[in-house]
């Protein structure tokens, strides 16, 4: 029978003998841990949580509308006991699952849904939608040999750790190298930092010059080669670069004119942390994706793709097999979405990061302006950001607030990025700013 006999002292001790066992040290407690508190049995400590497993924890810990509704539990407890290959065995948990992202999450402008578990692998298979279609429509022209598997992406991007998108990571290089990959254009990211006037805004619109020029001489130096430009809407393990509509317009307008999809790599940006369901539902319709990848607090991964696939008719979603996986998903996280979707809507989520994570941008600019140590304070709702001078300082200040019981989760060279729950109130950033008042002389 199921017994935990690991003591949280020795959770490490016992992994580290057979995995690099280099996360963070603590033991969370999944029964203690609480909304936006995670519980270290290992050291009997409560920490405040603005990490949630790298944005991947939307609800924080033990919601109550999560454990005490019998009928959840019921059906999450059924979907663990067997694993069914969802792509050709249904359940109505399943269908269940799509019916409630439909409802509350799938945009009438991408009504194509493929579910793979992991981020990684929603980023490969919108590769391959891309790909799949890319080459069809050279053939439509004329091409007898396969042609069109290049994907134009960005400077300081993370998009997994698979095959294909081995080629589009570029962040720290220990991540790919020594690693086979494909030799794809890559172009420079815009420097957009704030406040966005003055000379951060001429910084801006000169970088997204270069960045546009680029990519033309990409899609005139690669004639048809090119399948898709794809991007995060905020750049997140990169350093939380954010993107002006105006760029993302041009994107989408260069990806219509050379026959190429828009992807949006929205894995960390997407499910209501931003203060809309998607992060790209913040820019006009000009800068519309053809394919968003998601996962994270989704819980489930995949993509949605528009309408623009069915330009080519034998595409992916009408040929069998062209994209697949056993599982198709995994049944216990869509049990598990379908409920969190839910709470997001009923409690009205969006409109709380919305709201809470102005106030969280505003003390950290009032911070800012008190310590001269942080600079270019950024944010879309609750998804905040800020840089120190050095890596070192940056790191040194995850460290201390580690010692103060937070955890604050670092990105790029010299940022900090806040990751909340999607129900994190005031208070909680009031604490936060409490313990940042206290480390920040220290550093």
């Amino acid at each position: 029978m199921y017994q935990l006999t690991i003591p949280a002292d020795q959770v490490n001790e016992a992994l580290s003998k057979h995995i690099l066992a280099d996360g963070f040290d603590l033991t969370y407690d999944m029964e203690k841990s609480k909304g936006a508190y995670i519980y270290d049995s290992k050291y009997n400590r409560t920490l405040l949580d603005f990490f949630t497993c790298f944005a991947s924890v939307p609800l924080g810990y033990n919601h109550p509308k999560m454990i005490n509704d019998e009928a959840f539990k019921k059906n999450l407890l059924q979907a663990a006991m067997a694993n069914p290959s969802n792509s050709d065995v249904y359940t109505q948990q399943y269908a269940q699952f799509v019916e409630t992202f439909s409802k509350i999450g799938i945009p009438d402008y991408l009504p194509h849904a493929f579910f793979i578990a992991g981020g990684g692998l929603a980023v490969e298979n919108a590769i391959k939608v891309a790909m799949d279609w890319k080459v069809q429509k050279n053939f439509a022209k004329g091409y007898t040999a396969e042609k069109g598997f290049k994907v134009l992406h960005f400077e300081r991007a993370f998009h997994g750790r698979t095959g294909y998108t081995l080629s589009l990571t570029n962040t720290l290089p220990d991540k790919t190298k020594w690693f086979a990959k494909f030799d794809w254009p890559r172009v420079s990211i815009p420097q957009v930092k704030f406040p966005l006037q003055g000379d951060h805004l001429d910084q801006a619109i000169h970088t997204e010059e270069t960045s546009i020029a680029q990519i033309k001489q990409a899609f005139a130096e690669n004639k048809d080669e090119i399948c898709a430009i794809i991007i995060e809407p905020i750049q997140s393990e990169g350093g939380d670069n954010h993107l002006r509509e105006e760029f993302l317009i041009q994107l989408k307008t260069l990806a219509d004119e050379n026959e190429a999809f828009l992807i949006y790599d929205e894995v960390q940006t997407g499910v209501g942390l931003t203060g809309k369901f998607w992060c790209h539902q913040h820019f006009s319709e000009k800068a519309r994706p053809d394919i968003v990848a998601f996962g994270k607090k989704m819980q489930v991964c995949g993509i949605l793709v528009g309408d623009k696939v069915n330009q080519i008719e034998n595409n992916v979603f009408r040929v069998p097999s062209r994209i697949n996986s056993t599982w198709g998903g995994n049944l216990v996280d869509m049990v598990r979405a379908t409920q969190i979707l839910q709470i997001v809507e009923e409690d009205q989520l969006c409109d709380n990061a919305t709201k809470v994570g102005a106030y969280l941008k505003e003390n950290l600019e009032n911070l800012a302006h008190k310590y001269d140590k942080m600079s270019n304070v950024r944010g879309r709702g609750l998804l905040c950001a800020f840089d120190f001078p050095t890596k070192d300082m940056r790191n040194q200040f995850i460290s201390k607030g580690l010692d103060h019981n937070v955890m604050f989760l670092g990105c790029g060279e010299k940022t900090i990025r806040f990751r909340p729950a999607l129900c994190i109130e005031q208070k909680h950033i009031d604490e936060g700013l409490t313990v940042m008042e206290k480390i920040l002389p220290l550093l």
